[in-house]
């Protein structure tokens, strides 16, 4: 059974936008390699056949995952979000009981996650220990270390 994803309607068309070129652009590639190498040859000693055969099996799991995660994905309307409690797609603002640093995350789905931008993913251990906490609340995380304390300061959407 496959798992639905929440996107933003940025995310949603990132992912859109990476189907479309592997599609359009690296999948064509693919074949190309692979006539060349048929081109140059005795098919049973040939390894520039066999992998471009390689790399054109794996564009095409990888294109297939994508399609997959697309037909379950939903779009999420970012002002129906409640803002009582932390759901995906909340900008959330944490403060490490341990060291008092504070913190800002945006929680999203696996795919879009990307610490740098400060968005984690609502499946690693702090997002799945953030949601449903509500403003004032202590989330206790376990992470592969111990225990991390968070308390909630403040939930926003953009």
């Amino acid at each position: 059974m496959s798992k639905v994803s929440y996107y933003t309607a940025e995310g949603l068309k990132k992912l859109r936008d990476e189907v479309d070129h592997l599609r359009d652009v690296e999948r064509p590639k693919a074949s190309n390699a692979i006539a060349e190498a048929r081109d140059k040859g005795d098919l049973s000693e040939n390894a520039e056949y066999d992998a471009a055969k390689e790399a054109q099996g794996m564009l095409e799991m990888r294109i297939a995952k994508l399609e997959e995660i697309l037909a379950n994905a939903r779009l999420i309307d970012e002002s129906q979000l409640d803002l009582s409690k932390v759901l995906v797609h909340s900008n959330v603002k944490i403060k490490n009981q341990n060291n008092g640093m504070e913190m800002a995350y945006k929680l999203v789905a696996q795919s879009e996650a990307d610490l740098k931008s400060g968005k984690i993913s609502v499946d690693s251990p702090i997002g799945k220990g953030l949601l449903g906490k509500q403003k004032g609340e202590i989330a206790e995380i376990q992470v592969p270390n111990g225990i991390l304390k968070f308390e909630i300061l403040e939930i926003t959407r953009d």
